[in-house]
Protein backbone atom coordinates (compact mmCIF):
# COMPACT_ATOMS: atom_id res chain seq x y z
CA UNK A 1 0.00 0.00 0.00
CA UNK A 2 1.30 3.44 -1.12
CA UNK A 3 2.28 5.58 2.54
CA UNK A 4 0.53 9.22 2.12
CA UNK A 5 4.38 10.58 0.89
CA UNK A 6 4.54 8.70 -1.73
CA UNK A 7 1.17 9.35 -3.23
CA UNK A 8 2.24 12.73 -2.65
CA UNK A 9 5.25 12.71 -4.48
CA UNK A 10 3.13 10.78 -7.60
CA UNK A 11 1.24 13.88 -7.63
CA UNK A 12 3.61 16.18 -7.61
CA UNK A 13 5.33 14.34 -11.05
CA UNK A 14 2.11 13.99 -12.85
CA UNK A 15 2.44 17.22 -14.71
CA UNK A 16 5.92 16.68 -15.19
CA UNK A 17 5.05 13.15 -16.90
CA UNK A 18 2.17 14.68 -18.51
CA UNK A 19 4.14 17.23 -20.01
CA UNK A 20 6.73 14.83 -21.29
CA UNK A 21 4.38 12.43 -22.70
CA UNK A 22 2.62 15.18 -24.92
CA UNK A 23 6.14 15.91 -26.21
CA UNK A 24 6.72 12.98 -27.85
CA UNK A 25 3.10 13.40 -29.59
CA UNK A 26 3.03 14.56 -32.93
CA UNK A 27 2.14 18.74 -33.02
CA UNK A 28 -1.24 19.15 -34.70
CA UNK A 29 -0.82 19.06 -38.75
CA UNK A 30 2.02 16.30 -38.20
CA UNK A 31 -0.17 13.06 -37.40
CA UNK A 32 -0.02 10.07 -39.76
CA UNK A 33 -2.35 7.82 -40.13
CA UNK A 34 -1.08 5.36 -37.92
CA UNK A 35 0.06 7.19 -35.09
CA UNK A 36 -3.22 8.25 -35.15
CA UNK A 37 -4.82 4.61 -35.45
CA UNK A 38 -2.58 3.90 -32.13
CA UNK A 39 -3.55 6.66 -29.94
CA UNK A 40 -7.14 5.48 -30.81
CA UNK A 41 -6.48 2.12 -29.86
CA UNK A 42 -4.61 3.19 -26.57
CA UNK A 43 -7.99 5.71 -25.26
CA UNK A 44 -11.80 5.64 -24.64
CA UNK A 45 -12.09 8.97 -25.73
CA UNK A 46 -14.00 10.01 -29.38
CA UNK A 47 -11.36 10.96 -31.59
CA UNK A 48 -11.20 11.96 -35.46
CA UNK A 49 -8.82 12.71 -38.08
CA UNK A 50 -8.18 14.54 -40.74
CA UNK A 51 -5.30 16.05 -42.83
CA UNK A 52 -2.80 15.63 -40.26
CA UNK A 53 -4.75 16.42 -37.20
CA UNK A 54 -6.57 15.02 -34.40
CA UNK A 55 -10.16 16.57 -33.09
CA UNK A 56 -11.43 15.23 -29.53
CA UNK A 57 -15.12 14.77 -29.72
CA UNK A 58 -17.30 16.35 -26.49
CA UNK A 59 -18.16 13.23 -24.18
CA UNK A 60 -21.36 11.88 -24.78
CA UNK A 61 -24.55 12.59 -22.86
CA UNK A 62 -27.39 10.71 -21.21
CA UNK A 63 -30.02 12.24 -23.76
CA UNK A 64 -27.16 11.16 -26.69
CA UNK A 65 -26.92 7.84 -25.65
CA UNK A 66 -30.44 7.13 -24.95
CA UNK A 67 -31.12 8.64 -28.18
CA UNK A 68 -28.59 6.59 -30.42
CA UNK A 69 -29.67 3.50 -28.65
CA UNK A 70 -33.00 4.08 -29.19
CA UNK A 71 -32.00 4.05 -33.12
CA UNK A 72 -29.27 1.72 -33.15
CA UNK A 73 -32.29 -1.04 -31.65
CA UNK A 74 -34.99 0.02 -34.37
CA UNK A 75 -31.80 -0.39 -37.31
CA UNK A 76 -30.40 -3.74 -36.13
CA UNK A 77 -33.83 -5.26 -36.08
CA UNK A 78 -34.68 -4.07 -39.49
CA UNK A 79 -31.13 -5.02 -41.54
CA UNK A 80 -30.32 -7.78 -39.74
CA UNK A 81 -33.02 -10.06 -40.95
CA UNK A 82 -31.61 -8.94 -44.54
CA UNK A 83 -28.22 -10.03 -43.52
CA UNK A 84 -26.83 -6.65 -42.76
CA UNK A 85 -25.58 -5.27 -39.39
CA UNK A 86 -25.55 -2.16 -37.56
CA UNK A 87 -22.33 -1.26 -34.98
CA UNK A 88 -22.26 2.67 -32.99
CA UNK A 89 -19.67 4.56 -31.98
CA UNK A 90 -16.84 4.27 -31.22
CA UNK A 91 -15.73 2.75 -34.35
CA UNK A 92 -13.53 4.11 -37.12
CA UNK A 93 -14.53 4.89 -40.50
CA UNK A 94 -11.68 5.93 -42.70
CA UNK A 95 -13.90 8.16 -45.51
CA UNK A 96 -11.19 9.12 -47.59
CA UNK A 97 -6.75 9.47 -47.22
CA UNK A 98 -6.05 10.37 -43.63
CA UNK A 99 -9.40 11.48 -42.87
CA UNK A 100 -10.99 8.84 -40.56
CA UNK A 101 -14.78 9.91 -38.83
CA UNK A 102 -16.80 8.15 -36.22
CA UNK A 103 -19.93 8.42 -36.67
CA UNK A 104 -22.88 7.32 -33.76
CA UNK A 105 -24.33 4.62 -35.83
CA UNK A 106 -23.08 2.85 -39.64
CA UNK A 107 -24.91 0.52 -41.60
CA UNK A 108 -23.62 -1.98 -44.22
CA UNK A 109 -26.28 -3.76 -45.88
CA UNK A 110 -23.98 -6.96 -45.61
CA UNK A 111 -22.36 -8.08 -42.30
CA UNK A 112 -19.98 -9.79 -45.19
CA UNK A 113 -19.23 -6.45 -46.90
CA UNK A 114 -15.46 -6.14 -48.00
CA UNK A 115 -14.86 -2.92 -46.80
CA UNK A 116 -15.78 -3.87 -43.09
CA UNK A 117 -12.23 -4.73 -41.47
CA UNK A 118 -11.47 -5.45 -37.55
CA UNK A 119 -9.47 -1.94 -36.66
CA UNK A 120 -11.96 0.42 -39.22
CA UNK A 121 -14.21 0.20 -41.91
CA UNK A 122 -13.64 1.95 -45.20
CA UNK A 123 -17.09 3.20 -45.89
CA UNK A 124 -20.78 2.21 -45.07
CA UNK A 125 -24.36 2.26 -46.28
CA UNK A 126 -25.53 4.45 -44.19
CA UNK A 127 -24.41 6.72 -41.39
CA UNK A 128 -25.87 8.87 -38.26
CA UNK A 129 -24.92 11.50 -36.23
CA UNK A 130 -26.37 13.11 -33.55
CA UNK A 131 -25.56 16.72 -33.98
CA UNK A 132 -23.85 18.04 -30.49
CA UNK A 133 -24.53 21.37 -29.38
CA UNK A 134 -21.16 22.27 -28.51
CA UNK A 135 -19.94 21.61 -32.21
CA UNK A 136 -22.91 21.73 -34.57
CA UNK A 137 -21.16 22.99 -37.53
CA UNK A 138 -19.10 19.91 -37.64
CA UNK A 139 -22.24 16.95 -38.49
CA UNK A 140 -24.35 19.88 -40.21
CA UNK A 141 -21.65 21.24 -42.77
CA UNK A 142 -18.56 19.12 -42.50
CA UNK A 143 -19.75 15.50 -42.35
CA UNK A 144 -22.14 16.06 -45.18
CA UNK A 145 -18.79 16.61 -47.82
CA UNK A 146 -16.72 13.99 -45.57
CA UNK A 147 -19.51 11.24 -45.69
CA UNK A 148 -19.99 12.72 -49.63
CA UNK A 149 -16.78 12.14 -50.50
CA UNK A 150 -16.31 8.46 -49.19
CA UNK A 151 -19.78 7.55 -51.24
CA UNK A 152 -21.83 6.88 -48.75
CA UNK A 153 -25.36 6.83 -50.20
CA UNK A 154 -26.79 8.09 -46.97
CA UNK A 155 -26.51 10.36 -44.14
CA UNK A 156 -28.99 11.49 -41.04
CA UNK A 157 -28.37 14.30 -39.02
CA UNK A 158 -30.49 13.60 -35.96
CA UNK A 159 -30.62 17.24 -33.90
CA UNK A 160 -32.25 17.17 -30.45
CA UNK A 161 -31.58 21.09 -30.42
CA UNK A 162 -34.49 21.37 -33.35
CA UNK A 163 -36.12 17.59 -32.43
CA UNK A 164 -35.61 17.16 -36.24
CA UNK A 165 -34.13 13.93 -38.26
CA UNK A 166 -32.60 15.34 -41.93
CA UNK A 167 -32.49 12.30 -44.22
CA UNK A 168 -30.33 12.99 -47.18
CA UNK A 169 -28.90 10.79 -50.12
CA UNK A 170 -26.11 10.62 -52.66
CA UNK A 171 -26.45 12.24 -56.14
CA UNK A 172 -23.66 11.53 -57.90
CA UNK A 173 -20.88 13.70 -55.86
CA UNK A 174 -23.11 15.34 -53.29
CA UNK A 175 -26.27 15.09 -50.70
CA UNK A 176 -29.58 15.73 -51.79
CA UNK A 177 -32.66 15.87 -49.37
CA UNK A 178 -34.87 12.87 -49.06
CA UNK A 179 -36.37 14.97 -45.97
CA UNK A 180 -36.26 17.02 -42.77
CA UNK A 181 -38.53 14.65 -40.32
CA UNK A 182 -40.19 16.63 -37.35
CA UNK A 183 -42.34 16.14 -34.40
CA UNK A 184 -45.36 14.18 -35.88
CA UNK A 185 -43.91 12.47 -38.47
CA UNK A 186 -42.43 9.02 -39.60
CA UNK A 187 -38.70 9.60 -40.94
CA UNK A 188 -38.02 7.29 -44.11
CA UNK A 189 -35.08 5.96 -45.54
CA UNK A 190 -34.14 6.15 -49.57
CA UNK A 191 -31.84 3.61 -48.87
CA UNK A 192 -34.27 0.73 -46.73
CA UNK A 193 -37.98 1.92 -48.57
CA UNK A 194 -39.85 -0.45 -45.38
CA UNK A 195 -38.21 1.35 -42.85
CA UNK A 196 -39.69 4.17 -40.41
CA UNK A 197 -39.21 5.47 -37.40
CA UNK A 198 -41.44 7.79 -35.26
CA UNK A 199 -39.74 11.47 -34.66
CA UNK A 200 -41.86 11.99 -31.07
CA UNK A 201 -40.41 8.27 -30.47
CA UNK A 202 -36.69 9.00 -31.21
CA UNK A 203 -36.62 12.63 -29.22
CA UNK A 204 -38.70 10.75 -26.10
CA UNK A 205 -36.68 8.22 -25.36
CA UNK A 206 -35.70 7.34 -22.01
Amino acid sequence: MATARQAERHTDTEPEFRLQIAELLPEQGDWSEEAYLWLTDHTNRLIEFSNGRIEVLPMPTDKHQVTSRYLFLALYAFVERLGGTVFFAPLRVRVKAHKFREPDLLLLLSADDPRRHNRYWEGADLVVEIVSPDIPELDLMQKPRDYAQARIPEYWIVNPQTETITVLTLERTKYAEHGVFARGAQATSALLPEFTVSVDEVFDAK
